[in-house]
């Protein structure tokens, strides 16, 4: 079974941004597999910050598809947290980025720093790779 879509949190595209030797590796390949690659659009907003080369990431967020984060989409991965029995700021960016792998067809595999949290709200179709 191969990769359709490949979602990064946060850690994944902070990494990806860095050229991170552990990630890159794993983009190229789901590249090569003509996997999509998608983050949350709230995903931008956790790796903003002073130290992180914008051109880079406006670059990067260019070749990727970011899903918009809407009403329905807030109020499913709300749902995904109650599910879980997980709720606060600390699981809200998680629960947007397996809401995204989620609404994605096909198998989804999920970069993640929270293995724990993302396992907690995925499906069945969802896989997680942690960094």
């Amino acid at each position: 079974m191969s990769i359709e879509s490949l979602v990064l949190d946060s850690q994944g595209l902070s990494l990806w941004i860095d050229r991170d030797r552990k990630v890159m590796p794993i983009l190229e390949l789901a590249e090569r597999a003509g996997a999509d690659l998608a983050i949350s659009a709230a995903t931008i907003i956790e790796v903003s910050h002073g130290g992180v080369d914008i051109a880079r990431l406006n670059w990067l967020l260019s070749r990727i598809r970011v899903e918009p984060v809407t009403q329905e989409s807030a109020r499913r991965s709300a749902s995904l947290l109650k599910e879980a029995k997980l709720h606060g700021h600390k699981y809200a960016i998680g629960a947007m980025a397996a809401e995204v792998a989620l609404r994605l067809p096909g198998l989804v595999v999920v970069l993640t720093s929270d293995v724990d949290d993302l396992t907690k709200l995925r499906g069945p179709r969802v896989r997680v790779i942690g960094l």
